[in-house]
């Protein structure tokens, strides 16, 4: 049984905090999609190695730390603001 709550607050919070994350005009700081795939499967161990949340059998990873960090990544790439100066 797959447990919807904790995979969608965590969706729609990472894709909130990663709408927010502002880029730097001046930065020469640049992430190429490599970066986000290394993120990604970070977060896929570290879900892996949280567990389930307690009293949730629905699998073996942390199913809501996953989502929040798929959120992020989405929210980012979808929504990210940009800084224009301000």
């Amino acid at each position: 049984m797959v447990y919807v709550g904790p995979i969608l607050f965590g969706f729609i919070l990472g894709f909130i905090l990663g709408s927010r994350i502002k880029s730097n005009a001046e930065s020469k700081v640049r992430f190429p999609i490599s970066t986000y795939l290394v993120v990604l499967l970070v977060a896929l161990f570290m879900a892996w190695q949280l567990g389930p949340f307690p009293y949730y059998v629905d699998s073996v990873i942390a199913s809501g730390f996953l989502a929040t960090i798929i959120g992020l990544l989405t929210g980012k790439t979808v929504w990210g603001i940009k800084n224009h100066g301000i």
